[in-house]
């Protein structure tokens, strides 16, 4: 077994501010590649440099590996500027990103495997269990296809969703299962209607051997016993699983509704009818709708930043995160998702015809928190049922939490 890194924290690693500093200046460039990254549906190879470059990758990685180590928000917050650019670049940024903090949850083994020779590889993942899983002398051995990788065409591995044998009577034991790019194929399906420049193709594994500790068990994440906790002890790896990444797809569609917004404020400013000459401004369904937009973008913030602060209370105190909020933050960003997308949509509609034009980011916008938002993570419908149920006392049935 290959001896763990010894820690390598970057002698000047940036700040919060510094950081969000770097993705806003970031924004127009990506605004103006939005076009060519949706042309070549996936993130574009530049971009992706520039993000290392600005040490987006780093923020949630260990220390132990070149990492920063910050706090889930502190990634969010880049992650909603960059969307107001590109949402398909941002998307990707900040699962390439996530990824990174889900390997210091895991068997340290797994952290060397990966980056013990390379701190910068990168993983993608498709975590719905498509695939077959069969346990063998030391592992697993998986085959399938896996739809909805994003990124993959700049990872390095893959983390692929599946159910590992279990005993009769017992759960199902929910894996995810960490291949190396030699270990599969990547499929270009990703023909649809937004998120286009996401690279969300397909991962193909033909009978891979994964050993035990490059496997992630959900229900060790959902009982707080993560086995990664005793080595990589920052806090921000105390942080739930399936919280951090509902809010890690849903931080998306916020940013993307404060994109919106910008633009729609920008171009009303100066915007006459095209039959009668009359400012946009003055318009009172321009003003009502904006005024609504405006306060649904701010609720979620503000219910984003408490949500996040009541977890940060009980991570400083490394006590358990009672149930009721693990459910509560869930639905809550489900619900995010739901609400950026009526937002735009207000928006998008009081664009009128000149909103549908391509060149117009409106039109990006409208059509990228579309997708984004029926990713079955954001499902708010079905979440909607289980927060519900909990809120009237039935027992917890997501244990993605």
């Amino acid at each position: 077994m290959n001896k763990i890194a010894t820690p390598t924290i970057p002698s000047a690693a940036p700040s919060a501010a510094a950081l969000l500093q770097r993705a806003r200046a970031m924004v127009p460039v990506l605004a103006a590649r939005a076009q060519a990254t949706e042309d070549a549906r996936s993130v574009l190879p530049e971009t992706i440099a520039d993000f290392e470059a600005a040490g987006f990758f780093r923020i949630l990685q260990p220390a132990q590996y070149g990492g920063y180590e910050m706090t889930p928000m502190e990634m969010f917050d880049v992650a909603m500027e960059l969307a107001k650019g590109c949402p398909s670049s941002a998307w990707c940024m900040c699962l390439l990103a996530i990824h990174n903090w889900e390997i210091g949850l895991l068997d340290p083994q797994a952290a060397q495997d990966i980056w013990g020779r390379d701190h910068t590889v990168r993983l993608s993942s498709s975590y719905a269990p498509f695939g077959t899983v069969e346990r063998v002398e030391g592992g697993f051995r998986i085959s399938g296809r896996w739809p909805f990788s994003s990124g993959c065409d700049h990872g390095d591995w893959a983390i692929l969703g599946g159910r590992a044998p279990s005993e009769p009577g017992t759960p199902p034991d929910m894996r995810a299962f960490i291949v190396p790019r030699r270990d599969y194929v990547i499929d270009d399906t990703w023909h649809v209607l937004g998120l286009r420049g996401t690279g969300s193709k397909d991962v193909v594994v033909e009978g891979a051997f994964v050993p035990e500790h490059l496997t992630h068990k959900f229900a060790d994440s959902y009982f707080g016993m993560d086995p990664g906790r005793a080595t990589f002890t920052a806090p921000t790896y105390r942080y739930p699983f399936g919280i951090v990444f509902a809010y890690t797809l849903a931080v998306v569609t916020l940013g993307m509704a404060e994109g919106a917004r910008e633009v729609f404020l920008e171009q009303m400013q100066t915007r006459l009818g095209a039959y009668d000459g009359a400012k946009a401004s003055e318009d009172p369904l321009v003003r009502q709708r904006v005024a609504l937009a405006d306060t649904m973008i701010r609720s979620q913030r503000a219910l984003l930043a408490a949500n996040f602060a009541d977890l940060a209370r009980y991570v400083a105190a490394d006590e358990p995160i009672p149930l009721e909020l693990r459910v509560r933050c869930k639905w809550d960003a489900q619900q995010m998702s739901r609400v950026a997308m009526e937002a735009i949509e207000l928006l998008f509609k009081a664009s009128g015809g000149r909103g549908i034009r391509q060149e117009n980011p409106l039109q990006r916008f409208f059509r990228d928190v579309q997708a984004a938002s029926n990713h079955a993570y954001l499902n708010a419908d079905k979440g909607a049922l289980n927060a519900g149920g909990v809120l009237l006392g039935a027992a917890n049935g997501d244990f993605a939490l």
